[in-house]
């Protein structure tokens, strides 16, 4: 049956109710309104045409060069010179250098066997050459923390390699309170007190903040003068031109310092922000005025929008006869509920413009490493193997020991190789990993030929298709612990030859990965202890087991603090609402199929 609500009647602003809320005084002096707070900014900053960015500043290049960087052959990024040419991510390489004969063509690093670090290399080749993403996660980082640097007060997310939201909202009522001293205090004649209204703003001049969009649906480019007229101005707008001003001063650190150019969204939360970002590109920054909300976003297919698209988006357009933002604003929210379920509440809260999710720091901690390579040509051969390994092994190396400049005490407690033949489901094999003072090729080499021994066997033939090497369970020791290298001997601690704990596939890695488990406590003596940080308990080796060679020592704790995270998820297990338990060896549970209901069956993998 054909739903009566057609999306075609016109919609009004009166959808949007909270464009120019009331601040008082109890919302500029509390610091805990989170999303609701209604001098909330946040901003979208994403770095422009990245990954050619990269190439551009490591050759030394004038940003005039066109250049883009292919992986293989195809394109996986395109420098705004070189689209001018007409040249997308879609082009092949040679049909790019046909639309434009001075383009530079940067193939990604890559790593190969015998090298340590990758390469720019004259000859690469899919079949003998691993991907390198190291220099752009190196310079992604450094961007980021630039950010943090500059704010230290605000929140600062990084959203992928090259973007990122940060939250403004508290830097900016520092701001305020600093430019505006009158409002840190409740005027004695206020009527409501600590809810009284903050007293009219002042006047905002808005030159050289960026682009400014404007209530009727135009923005503020050409004008000249950007100075409030209309309407008035709002405390919330002094807040988005603070941000600006902020925002403004970052990129310009990061362009002088970096020699990155970058584009941000300024607007009151994250999906307003990073769909104005991309409004002027590159090099610019753009400001959603609460006013300008609804005509920015009725004009926009919806199905554009992140999470609109897909086939979400073609059940709302086919349901409601709609293309457009401002199309489906006639569709209420009892009926979208009604058609799919009441989790839909954020699809129309996103029409708008309403967003509460938080811009929240990811940890730094990484749980896990992973190397991997697609095999155009399979490993037919065990013995061809070790090639590969030596590959992914030196991809760890670099990234675990570029991880430990900041975090010197990172560490993963497990080496894990996974390999695929075909569509079949991966087997994987899993060891502790040893302590050692320094991270070679060599050392996670040396532990992976191993797992790659026990997974081939006797095997004469394996037609492996995919390789994958890992680390799991990373960790760092706590406040006050000294580095790794504090607990080995002056002389270096090598891998032991022998690493008997292995696993098949069928025993969940998550084992080891959820557990959090703190390093050794330095002393002046061997460290033979450790302190569970989820038990808080401390765990110590047997009194015979706690003498000896130190390397047998440290072989001994490793094993136990593996063994000791085998606990905790075995109780996780015990304890778990549904009532499963370890599923033995060899054996698989059997699980009752549960259809996603509602809107979530539009975000299930087939």
């Amino acid at each position: 049956m054909n739903s009566p609500w057609k999306g075609k009647a016109k919609a009004t602003n009166q959808d949007y109710d909270d464009l120019r809320p009331t601040i008082t005084y109890r919302h500029l002096l509390s610091n805990n309104l989170g999303v609701r707070d209604p001098l909330r900014v946040v901003a979208l900053c994403d770095s422009d045409a990245f990954y050619a960015a990269c190439e551009r500043v490591r050759l030394e290049l004038d940003p005039s060069v066109p250049i883009v960087v292919q992986q293989w052959e195809s394109l996986i990024a395109v420098s705004y010179p070189a689209r001018e040419f007409g040249i997308s991510r879609m082009d092949k390489i040679k049909d790019a250098k046909k639309k434009c004969p001075i383009l530079l063509a940067v193939h990604v690093a890559t790593y190969k066997e015998g090298e340590k670090k990758p390469g720019y290399w004259k000859d690469v080749d899919t079949r003998t050459h691993k991907v390198s993403l190291d220099l752009y996660r190196r310079e992604s980082n450094k961007i980021i923390t630039m950010f943090k640097e500059a704010l230290p007060t605000g929140e600062v997310e990084k959203a992928s390699i090259d973007e990122a939201f940060i939250d403004f909202t508290r830097p900016v009522r520092e701001k305020l309170l600093e430019r505006y001293p009158y409002l840190a205090q409740v005027p004695a004649d206020a009527p409501n007190g600590m809810d009284s209204p903050l007293p009219p703003p002042p006047a905002i001049n808005w030159d050289d903040l960026g682009t400014v969009l404007l209530p009727e649906g135009t923005d503020s480019a050409g004008e000249q003068s950007n100075v409030e007229v209309d309407g008035g101005a709002t405390w919330h707008e002094v807040a988005l031109s603070i941000a600006a001003e902020l925002m403004r001063k970052i990129r310009e650190d990061v362009h002088s310092k970096l020699g990155y150019t970058t584009s941000a969204g300024i607007a009151r939360n994250k999906f307003l922000a990073k769909l104005c970002a991309s409004y002027k590109k590159p090099n610019s920054q753009t400001i959603l005025r609460n006013d300008a909300i609804p005509n920015y976003l009725h004009p926009i297919p919806f199905q554009k929008i992140r999470f609109l698209g897909g086939k979400l988006g073609d059940a709302l357009a086919k349901e409601y006869d709609v293309s457009t933002v401002g199309d489906l604003l006639t569709v209420s929210l009892d009926e979208i509920q009604s058609k799919f379920g009441e989790n839909a509440l954020w699809v129309y809260e996103f029409l708008r413009g309403i967003d509460r999710t938080e811009v929240k720091e990811k940890s730094a901690l990484f749980r896990s490493m992973l190397a991997s390579k697609n095999l155009p040509k399979p490993i037919t051969q065990p013995s061809d193997g070790h090639q590969w390994i030596r590959v992914l092994a030196a991809e760890l190396a670099l990234r675990l020991n570029d991880a430990r400049e900041s975090m010197p005490t990172l560490w993963p407690k497990t080496i894990v190789l996974h390999a695929r033949k075909g569509y079949e489901t991966s087997r994987s094999k899993q060891a502790t990993f040893p302590f050692v003072r320094n991270v070679t090729v060599d050392v996670i080499a040396t532990a992976a030929d191993k797992l790659w021994k026990e997974l081939t066997g006797d095997a004469k033939i394996v037609n492996i298709t995919s390789v994958q090497l890992a680390f799991t369970g990373l960790e760092k020791a706590e406040m006050g612990q000294k580095s790794i290298e504090g607990f080995f001997t002056a002389r270096d601690i090598q891998p032991q030859t022998s690493l008997k704990r292995s696993r098949e596939e069928d025993e969940p890695l998550v084992s080891l990965e959820n557990t959090n488990l703190a390093l050794p406590k330095s002393s002046d003596v061997e460290a033979v202890s450790f302190k569970c940080t989820r038990c808080h308990k401390t765990i110590a080796l047997r009194e015979g087991q706690a003498t000896g060679d130190p390397n047998e020592v440290a072989q001994r704790l490793a094993m136990l603090r593996s063994e000791h995270g085998d606990f905790h998820f075995a109780q996780e297990l015990a304890n778990s609402n549904d009532g499963s338990v370890p599923v033995p060896r060899g054996s698989s549970p059997k699980r009752k199929k549960v259809e996603p209901k509602g809107i979530a069956k539009f975000f299930i993998k087939k």
